[in-house]
């Protein structure tokens, strides 16, 4: 499933556009690298997203767009570490 998307299914964001522009910019990585809206996701990946006051990492539960749309009842992902970023400061 692309990035872009599986950002939007999972509620990561509120909306694909937003999503496209985040990974645009360089907020959000796949397990440590710098990648493209398109870039393939898969169960198992770790994403570093960073908002504007935190930056959040997540692991990959369920990459299926079906079982994302119907809501899924183990989650799309799993937190493993969230933390406050400074305004003043780039994360990457």
């Amino acid at each position: 499933m692309r990035l872009d998307k599986y950002l939007k299914l999972a509620r990561l964001v509120k909306r694909r556009t937003v999503a496209q522009e985040m990974v645009t910019l360089g907020a959000v990585r796949i397990n440590g690298r710098q990648c493209k809206p398109a870039a393939e996701i898969r169960t198992g990946d770790v994403l570093d997203i960073a908002y504007p006051s935190r930056i959040l990492t997540v692991e990959i539960l369920c990459d299926d767009e079906n079982v994302l749309k119907r809501g899924a009842p183990g989650g799309a992902y799993g937190v493993r570490e969230e933390r406050r970023a400074d305004p003043a400061e780039k994360p990457w």
